[in-house]
């Protein structure tokens, strides 16, 4: 997973054991797993609501994730006698956070009552490139292959119903820049039609070309003109 955001962990680990008295027979009943609540903010204590939190095993690397709600929170189980790392979902990467969550190993008949609270603060990306969304040469048509990474913004524009975002087309130094103008907007529209097309509202999606007055290579290469022809998404 790519680490490439700011995050910030802070976790309580006081959680109470309690004991089952049942003699020293351990009982089948008895939690295996522990209680967590986990709340992720922003560095300005906004509440940050339908953001996918991961929790991976050190020990096998078993992946466990809630959402967060309206409150920024939600509460799960957790296998005791692992360690945590925990990663914050975004649009195709994850921010892995440098603490990790510890719940020790419960002994005969105890259990964890209270649970373990993990508080994060979070900086989401505010934009990010659509790779492998890429058109026909000198058209504003989509290649067959780009309507994956297209799919998956659908997928992630309806987990995050509250965003609105701008379609930002660009292109390299190949040709005029009128032309390349032309191009770009054309290239962002595409998209964006294609979004309204599965059902995303049109008042979150805007769209806007560039030309080639964007560049984030050199255009004196194939390798940097490439990375310069981009579909860029902007969060509002």
């Amino acid at each position: 997973m790519k680490q490439n955001l700011i995050c910030y962990l802070i976790i309580f680990l006081m959680p109470i054991v309690a004991f089952c008295q049942d003699g020293n027979v351990q009982n089948a009943n008895i939690p295996k797993d522990a209680p967590v609540q986990v709340k992720l903010n922003d560095f300005k204590n906004n509440i940050l609501n339908n953001e996918i939190v991961i929790f991976k095993s050190k020990l096998n690397g078993k992946e466990y994730q809630g959402l967060t709600d309206s409150l920024g929170k939600f509460s799960f189980r957790l296998p005791v006698g692992d360690k945590y790392e925990i990663y914050i979902l975004g649009f195709k990467d994850s921010v892995l956070n440098e603490n990790v969550l510890t719940i020790p190993p419960t002994q005969g008949n105890a259990y964890y009552k209270n649970p373990f609270i993990v508080e994060i603060q979070h900086l989401p990306a505010k934009s990010f490139i659509l790779e492998d969304c890429n058109f026909e040469t000198g058209k504003a048509d989509l290649k067959e292959e780009s309507y994956k990474v297209i799919d998956e913004l659908v997928s992630y524009l309806n987990r995050k119903d509250d965003e609105r975002i701008e379609l930002g087309g660009h292109t390299d130094n190949v040709g005029n820049a009128k032309s390349n103008q032309i191009l770009s907007e054309a290239r962002a529209n595409t998209v964006r039609t294609y979004l309204l097309a599965k059902g995303i509202d049109p008042n979150r999606v805007t769209a806007k070309g560039y030309g080639l007055s964007k560049p984030i290579a050199t255009n004196k290469t194939n390798e940097g003109r490439a990375q310069n022809r981009r579909t860029e998404v902007t969060i509002l």
